[in-house]
Protein backbone atom coordinates (compact mmCIF):
# COMPACT_ATOMS: atom_id res chain seq x y z
CA UNK A 1 0.00 0.00 0.00
CA UNK A 2 2.75 2.40 1.00
CA UNK A 3 4.68 1.57 -2.18
CA UNK A 4 1.64 2.27 -4.37
CA UNK A 5 1.08 5.68 -2.66
CA UNK A 6 4.73 6.62 -3.02
CA UNK A 7 4.70 5.62 -6.65
CA UNK A 8 1.62 7.74 -7.24
CA UNK A 9 3.30 10.78 -5.63
CA UNK A 10 6.39 10.31 -7.77
CA UNK A 11 4.24 10.09 -10.89
CA UNK A 12 2.36 13.28 -9.99
CA UNK A 13 5.59 15.16 -9.24
CA UNK A 14 7.11 14.00 -12.52
CA UNK A 15 4.03 15.13 -14.41
CA UNK A 16 4.08 18.53 -12.65
CA UNK A 17 7.75 19.05 -13.47
CA UNK A 18 7.16 18.10 -17.08
CA UNK A 19 4.21 20.44 -17.31
CA UNK A 20 6.17 23.30 -15.73
CA UNK A 21 9.01 22.74 -18.16
CA UNK A 22 6.71 22.99 -21.16
CA UNK A 23 4.70 26.05 -19.96
CA UNK A 24 7.16 28.73 -18.80
CA UNK A 25 5.80 31.85 -17.08
CA UNK A 26 5.18 34.88 -19.26
CA UNK A 27 8.17 37.22 -19.66
CA UNK A 28 8.39 40.38 -17.61
CA UNK A 29 7.45 43.55 -19.46
CA UNK A 30 10.38 45.34 -21.08
CA UNK A 31 11.76 48.34 -19.22
CA UNK A 32 12.12 51.63 -21.06
CA UNK A 33 14.45 54.31 -19.69
CA UNK A 34 13.36 57.89 -20.19
CA UNK A 35 14.89 61.28 -19.40
CA UNK A 36 12.60 63.73 -17.65
CA UNK A 37 12.71 67.47 -18.18
CA UNK A 38 12.80 69.75 -15.18
CA UNK A 39 10.03 72.34 -14.79
CA UNK A 40 10.76 75.97 -15.55
CA UNK A 41 13.68 77.17 -13.47
CA UNK A 42 12.59 78.76 -10.20
CA UNK A 43 14.44 81.53 -8.35
CA UNK A 44 14.09 79.30 -5.29
CA UNK A 45 16.21 76.48 -6.65
CA UNK A 46 19.68 75.97 -5.28
CA UNK A 47 22.66 73.92 -6.46
CA UNK A 48 24.31 72.17 -3.51
CA UNK A 49 27.94 71.12 -4.00
CA UNK A 50 28.71 67.89 -2.13
CA UNK A 51 32.39 67.11 -1.56
CA UNK A 52 31.55 63.49 -0.57
CA UNK A 53 34.30 63.17 2.03
CA UNK A 54 33.67 59.45 2.55
CA UNK A 55 34.26 58.76 -1.16
CA UNK A 56 36.02 61.76 -2.62
CA UNK A 57 36.26 60.44 -6.18
CA UNK A 58 32.48 60.76 -6.44
CA UNK A 59 31.57 64.41 -5.88
CA UNK A 60 27.94 65.37 -6.51
CA UNK A 61 25.95 68.51 -7.25
CA UNK A 62 22.34 68.39 -6.08
CA UNK A 63 19.55 70.52 -7.51
CA UNK A 64 17.08 71.34 -4.76
CA UNK A 65 13.68 73.06 -4.87
CA UNK A 66 13.33 75.38 -1.88
CA UNK A 67 9.54 75.75 -2.33
CA UNK A 68 8.67 72.08 -2.83
CA UNK A 69 11.35 70.94 -0.36
CA UNK A 70 12.61 68.18 -2.61
CA UNK A 71 15.71 67.06 -4.44
CA UNK A 72 15.15 67.48 -8.19
CA UNK A 73 18.21 65.54 -9.31
CA UNK A 74 21.96 65.44 -9.23
CA UNK A 75 25.14 65.61 -11.29
CA UNK A 76 27.90 63.04 -10.78
CA UNK A 77 31.02 65.17 -11.16
CA UNK A 78 34.13 63.13 -10.27
CA UNK A 79 37.05 64.17 -8.07
CA UNK A 80 37.44 67.69 -6.63
CA UNK A 81 35.40 69.16 -9.46
CA UNK A 82 35.28 72.84 -10.35
CA UNK A 83 32.06 74.10 -11.84
CA UNK A 84 30.51 77.11 -13.56
CA UNK A 85 26.99 77.95 -14.71
CA UNK A 86 26.85 79.31 -18.24
CA UNK A 87 25.69 82.95 -18.58
CA UNK A 88 22.48 81.75 -20.28
CA UNK A 89 21.91 79.27 -17.39
CA UNK A 90 21.36 76.40 -19.81
CA UNK A 91 24.55 74.49 -19.08
CA UNK A 92 26.82 73.61 -16.17
CA UNK A 93 30.51 73.22 -17.05
CA UNK A 94 32.43 70.79 -14.86
CA UNK A 95 36.25 70.65 -14.80
CA UNK A 96 37.09 67.40 -13.06
CA UNK A 97 39.41 64.43 -12.68
CA UNK A 98 38.88 60.68 -13.13
CA UNK A 99 41.25 57.83 -12.33
CA UNK A 100 41.29 54.56 -14.30
CA UNK A 101 41.09 52.44 -11.14
CA UNK A 102 38.60 54.53 -9.21
CA UNK A 103 40.79 56.14 -6.56
CA UNK A 104 44.10 55.51 -8.36
CA UNK A 105 45.54 54.67 -11.75
CA UNK A 106 45.86 56.80 -14.85
CA UNK A 107 44.61 60.34 -14.33
CA UNK A 108 42.37 62.03 -16.88
CA UNK A 109 41.26 65.65 -16.54
CA UNK A 110 38.31 66.86 -18.60
CA UNK A 111 35.72 69.58 -18.97
CA UNK A 112 32.22 68.12 -19.14
CA UNK A 113 28.98 69.87 -19.95
CA UNK A 114 25.62 69.10 -18.35
CA UNK A 115 22.18 70.12 -19.57
CA UNK A 116 20.42 72.11 -16.83
CA UNK A 117 16.95 71.17 -18.11
CA UNK A 118 17.47 67.39 -17.96
CA UNK A 119 20.64 67.10 -15.82
CA UNK A 120 21.97 64.84 -18.58
CA UNK A 121 25.62 64.73 -19.63
CA UNK A 122 26.07 66.38 -23.02
CA UNK A 123 28.39 64.98 -25.70
CA UNK A 124 31.69 66.64 -26.43
CA UNK A 125 33.96 66.58 -23.37
CA UNK A 126 37.23 68.50 -23.66
CA UNK A 127 40.52 67.01 -22.48
CA UNK A 128 42.69 69.09 -20.14
CA UNK A 129 46.30 68.72 -19.09
CA UNK A 130 46.53 67.06 -15.68
CA UNK A 131 47.30 70.26 -13.82
CA UNK A 132 43.94 71.82 -12.95
CA UNK A 133 43.51 73.04 -9.36
CA UNK A 134 41.89 70.33 -7.22
CA UNK A 135 40.42 72.43 -4.44
CA UNK A 136 37.18 72.97 -2.60
CA UNK A 137 34.83 75.04 -4.71
CA UNK A 138 34.92 78.72 -5.47
CA UNK A 139 32.90 80.52 -8.09
CA UNK A 140 36.20 81.57 -9.62
CA UNK A 141 38.04 78.25 -9.99
CA UNK A 142 36.26 77.78 -13.31
CA UNK A 143 34.38 80.53 -15.14
CA UNK A 144 32.86 81.47 -18.49
CA UNK A 145 33.68 84.63 -20.38
CA UNK A 146 30.69 86.97 -20.50
CA UNK A 147 30.03 86.17 -24.17
CA UNK A 148 30.30 82.42 -23.48
CA UNK A 149 33.09 82.05 -26.06
CA UNK A 150 35.78 80.95 -23.60
CA UNK A 151 35.91 78.89 -20.43
CA UNK A 152 38.77 79.59 -17.99
CA UNK A 153 40.08 76.76 -15.78
CA UNK A 154 42.47 77.42 -12.88
CA UNK A 155 45.66 75.31 -12.76
CA UNK A 156 47.89 74.67 -9.74
CA UNK A 157 50.79 72.18 -9.69
CA UNK A 158 51.93 74.26 -7.51
CA UNK A 159 52.86 76.52 -10.45
CA UNK A 160 49.83 78.72 -11.08
CA UNK A 161 48.19 79.36 -14.43
CA UNK A 162 44.86 78.98 -16.17
CA UNK A 163 43.77 77.19 -19.30
CA UNK A 164 41.74 79.05 -21.93
CA UNK A 165 39.17 76.72 -23.50
CA UNK A 166 37.61 77.78 -26.80
CA UNK A 167 34.05 76.45 -26.63
CA UNK A 168 33.46 76.71 -30.36
CA UNK A 169 36.61 74.74 -31.18
CA UNK A 170 36.08 72.42 -28.18
CA UNK A 171 39.77 72.64 -27.33
CA UNK A 172 42.28 74.27 -25.01
CA UNK A 173 43.81 77.06 -27.08
CA UNK A 174 46.16 78.74 -24.59
CA UNK A 175 47.61 78.67 -21.09
CA UNK A 176 48.21 81.92 -19.19
CA UNK A 177 50.99 81.94 -16.57
CA UNK A 178 49.72 83.88 -13.55
CA UNK A 179 53.02 84.13 -11.66
CA UNK A 180 51.67 82.57 -8.45
CA UNK A 181 48.22 84.20 -8.58
CA UNK A 182 45.06 82.11 -8.51
CA UNK A 183 41.37 82.29 -9.51
CA UNK A 184 39.78 83.35 -12.80
CA UNK A 185 37.60 86.44 -12.31
CA UNK A 186 36.38 87.60 -15.74
CA UNK A 187 35.46 91.16 -16.61
CA UNK A 188 34.75 92.93 -19.87
CA UNK A 189 34.82 90.66 -22.90
CA UNK A 190 38.43 89.54 -22.63
CA UNK A 191 39.88 90.41 -19.21
CA UNK A 192 40.58 87.95 -16.39
CA UNK A 193 41.80 88.88 -12.90
CA UNK A 194 43.60 86.63 -10.43
CA UNK A 195 44.32 87.02 -6.72
CA UNK A 196 47.99 87.15 -5.73
CA UNK A 197 49.64 85.96 -2.54
CA UNK A 198 51.16 89.42 -1.94
CA UNK A 199 47.76 91.13 -1.77
CA UNK A 200 47.74 92.37 -5.37
CA UNK A 201 45.40 91.67 -8.26
CA UNK A 202 46.74 90.48 -11.60
CA UNK A 203 44.61 91.40 -14.64
CA UNK A 204 45.34 89.83 -18.03
CA UNK A 205 43.74 90.86 -21.31
CA UNK A 206 43.50 88.12 -23.93
CA UNK A 207 42.82 88.40 -27.63
CA UNK A 208 40.12 86.66 -29.65
CA UNK A 209 42.34 83.61 -30.12
CA UNK A 210 42.61 83.17 -26.34
CA UNK A 211 46.23 84.26 -26.01
CA UNK A 212 47.55 86.94 -23.67
CA UNK A 213 47.88 90.41 -25.17
CA UNK A 214 48.71 92.47 -22.05
CA UNK A 215 48.75 92.39 -18.26
CA UNK A 216 48.74 94.74 -15.29
CA UNK A 217 49.35 94.21 -11.58
CA UNK A 218 47.66 96.39 -8.95
CA UNK A 219 49.11 97.77 -5.76
CA UNK A 220 48.34 95.62 -2.69
CA UNK A 221 44.73 96.13 -1.62
CA UNK A 222 44.83 94.03 1.57
CA UNK A 223 47.51 93.01 4.08
CA UNK A 224 48.17 89.29 3.80
CA UNK A 225 50.04 89.16 7.12
CA UNK A 226 47.69 91.17 9.30
CA UNK A 227 44.32 90.19 7.84
CA UNK A 228 44.11 87.79 4.87
CA UNK A 229 40.96 87.52 2.76
CA UNK A 230 38.87 84.49 1.86
CA UNK A 231 39.40 83.34 -1.73
CA UNK A 232 35.66 82.70 -2.04
CA UNK A 233 34.94 85.92 -3.90
CA UNK A 234 31.38 87.27 -3.98
CA UNK A 235 30.18 88.40 -7.43
CA UNK A 236 28.69 91.89 -7.75
CA UNK A 237 27.23 93.86 -10.64
CA UNK A 238 30.53 95.69 -11.20
CA UNK A 239 33.08 93.14 -10.08
CA UNK A 240 33.80 91.11 -6.99
CA UNK A 241 33.82 91.56 -3.21
CA UNK A 242 36.12 89.79 -0.77
CA UNK A 243 35.72 89.30 2.97
CA UNK A 244 38.68 89.23 5.35
CA UNK A 245 39.29 86.82 8.22
CA UNK A 246 38.60 89.62 10.73
CA UNK A 247 35.42 90.77 9.00
CA UNK A 248 36.43 93.62 6.68
CA UNK A 249 34.76 94.01 3.28
CA UNK A 250 36.90 94.69 0.17
CA UNK A 251 34.91 95.70 -2.91
CA UNK A 252 36.69 95.58 -6.27
CA UNK A 253 35.23 97.38 -9.28
CA UNK A 254 36.26 95.62 -12.50
CA UNK A 255 34.02 97.57 -14.87
CA UNK A 256 36.73 100.01 -15.98
CA UNK A 257 40.01 99.49 -17.81
CA UNK A 258 41.82 99.13 -14.47
CA UNK A 259 40.54 97.58 -11.20
CA UNK A 260 39.32 100.13 -8.67
CA UNK A 261 39.40 99.34 -4.96
CA UNK A 262 36.94 100.85 -2.49
CA UNK A 263 38.12 101.60 1.05
CA UNK A 264 37.56 98.52 3.21
CA UNK A 265 34.89 98.65 5.92
CA UNK A 266 34.10 96.34 8.85
CA UNK A 267 31.01 94.26 9.56
CA UNK A 268 32.04 93.98 13.22
CA UNK A 269 32.22 96.72 15.83
CA UNK A 270 35.44 97.57 17.63
CA UNK A 271 34.21 95.64 20.68
CA UNK A 272 33.36 92.58 18.55
CA UNK A 273 36.62 92.51 16.60
CA UNK A 274 38.76 89.42 17.35
CA UNK A 275 35.74 87.88 19.11
CA UNK A 276 33.29 87.44 16.22
CA UNK A 277 34.70 86.30 12.87
CA UNK A 278 33.44 85.05 9.50
CA UNK A 279 34.04 81.38 8.75
CA UNK A 280 33.03 78.23 6.91
CA UNK A 281 33.51 77.09 3.32
CA UNK A 282 31.31 79.82 1.80
CA UNK A 283 31.36 82.55 4.42
CA UNK A 284 29.28 85.19 2.63
CA UNK A 285 26.90 85.85 -0.25
CA UNK A 286 25.13 88.91 -1.59
CA UNK A 287 21.55 89.73 -2.53
CA UNK A 288 22.38 92.13 -5.34
CA UNK A 289 19.05 93.99 -5.62
CA UNK A 290 18.55 94.44 -1.88
CA UNK A 291 22.21 95.24 -1.32
CA UNK A 292 22.39 92.86 1.62
CA UNK A 293 25.40 90.81 2.53
CA UNK A 294 24.73 87.56 4.42
CA UNK A 295 27.72 86.39 6.47
CA UNK A 296 28.36 83.18 8.43
CA UNK A 297 29.70 84.27 11.84
CA UNK A 298 31.20 82.45 14.81
CA UNK A 299 32.98 83.27 18.07
CA UNK A 300 36.63 82.41 17.52
CA UNK A 301 40.22 83.52 17.42
CA UNK A 302 43.32 83.25 15.27
CA UNK A 303 43.09 80.40 12.75
CA UNK A 304 39.35 79.81 13.14
CA UNK A 305 38.41 81.00 9.63
CA UNK A 306 37.08 77.56 8.63
CA UNK A 307 34.99 77.17 11.76
CA UNK A 308 31.23 76.75 11.36
CA UNK A 309 28.97 79.61 12.43
CA UNK A 310 26.27 80.01 15.04
CA UNK A 311 24.72 83.10 13.43
CA UNK A 312 24.07 84.65 10.02
CA UNK A 313 24.64 88.41 10.01
CA UNK A 314 22.79 90.62 7.56
CA UNK A 315 24.66 93.77 6.54
CA UNK A 316 23.57 96.65 4.31
CA UNK A 317 26.42 97.29 1.88
CA UNK A 318 25.42 100.90 1.14
CA UNK A 319 25.24 102.12 4.74
CA UNK A 320 27.69 99.52 6.15
CA UNK A 321 25.11 98.95 8.89
CA UNK A 322 24.22 95.57 10.39
CA UNK A 323 20.50 94.97 9.93
CA UNK A 324 19.97 91.65 11.70
CA UNK A 325 21.51 88.58 13.30
CA UNK A 326 19.85 85.25 12.49
CA UNK A 327 20.64 82.50 15.01
CA UNK A 328 21.39 78.94 13.87
CA UNK A 329 20.36 76.02 16.10
CA UNK A 330 23.82 74.44 16.20
CA UNK A 331 22.82 71.70 18.65
CA UNK A 332 20.03 70.52 16.34
CA UNK A 333 21.43 71.11 12.86
CA UNK A 334 25.16 71.74 13.25
CA UNK A 335 26.97 74.99 12.62
CA UNK A 336 26.52 76.94 9.38
CA UNK A 337 29.30 76.65 6.79
CA UNK A 338 27.70 78.02 3.62
CA UNK A 339 25.10 80.66 2.83
CA UNK A 340 23.24 81.75 -0.32
CA UNK A 341 20.16 83.99 -0.78
CA UNK A 342 17.88 83.66 -3.77
CA UNK A 343 17.87 86.79 -5.92
CA UNK A 344 14.11 87.52 -6.17
CA UNK A 345 11.95 90.03 -4.28
CA UNK A 346 10.75 87.41 -1.79
CA UNK A 347 14.10 85.77 -1.19
CA UNK A 348 14.87 82.55 0.58
CA UNK A 349 18.11 82.15 2.48
CA UNK A 350 19.75 78.75 2.04
CA UNK A 351 22.20 77.70 4.75
CA UNK A 352 24.26 74.49 4.60
CA UNK A 353 25.54 73.12 7.91
CA UNK A 354 28.48 70.98 8.94
CA UNK A 355 26.03 68.05 9.34
CA UNK A 356 24.89 68.56 5.72
CA UNK A 357 21.50 69.83 6.76
CA UNK A 358 20.03 72.45 4.43
CA UNK A 359 18.19 75.21 6.29
CA UNK A 360 15.69 77.32 4.38
CA UNK A 361 14.98 80.70 5.97
CA UNK A 362 13.02 83.77 5.03
CA UNK A 363 15.91 86.01 3.94
CA UNK A 364 14.08 89.14 5.12
CA UNK A 365 13.19 87.95 8.64
CA UNK A 366 15.43 84.99 9.40
CA UNK A 367 12.43 82.77 10.17
CA UNK A 368 13.25 79.10 9.60
CA UNK A 369 10.79 77.71 7.06
CA UNK A 370 12.15 74.21 6.59
CA UNK A 371 15.13 72.04 7.43
CA UNK A 372 16.20 69.34 4.99
CA UNK A 373 17.93 66.82 7.27
CA UNK A 374 20.52 65.59 4.75
CA UNK A 375 21.48 67.00 1.37
CA UNK A 376 24.25 64.65 0.25
CA UNK A 377 27.16 63.70 2.49
CA UNK A 378 29.00 66.97 2.98
CA UNK A 379 27.28 69.85 1.20
CA UNK A 380 29.77 72.72 1.42
CA UNK A 381 28.84 75.29 -1.23
CA UNK A 382 25.56 76.72 -2.53
CA UNK A 383 24.74 78.40 -5.84
CA UNK A 384 21.42 80.00 -6.74
CA UNK A 385 21.11 79.38 -10.50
Amino acid sequence: MWRRAAGACVALLTAWIAGAATTPPPPLPAEHLTVATLPERSPHWVFGYDSSVSNETDYRIYVYDGDQHRDLGQLDVGYYAGFALSPDHRTTAIATTYFSRGGHGTRTDVVEFWDNTTLALLPGEILLQSKRAQTLPSLYNVHYSADQHFLYVTNLTPAASYSVVDLAKRAVVAEVDTDGCVLVIPSAPRRVSSLCENGRLLTVTIDDTGHESSRTVSAPFFNVDKDPIFVQGIPTAKGVTFLSFLGDVYAVDLSGPEPAFAAPWPIVTAAERDRWRPGGTQPAALHEHLGRLYVVMHKGGEGSHKQAGSEIWVVDVASHRRLARYPVDVAKYGGAISVQPSQDDRPLLFVATENSSLLIMDALTGRLQYAEPKLGQTCCYLINP
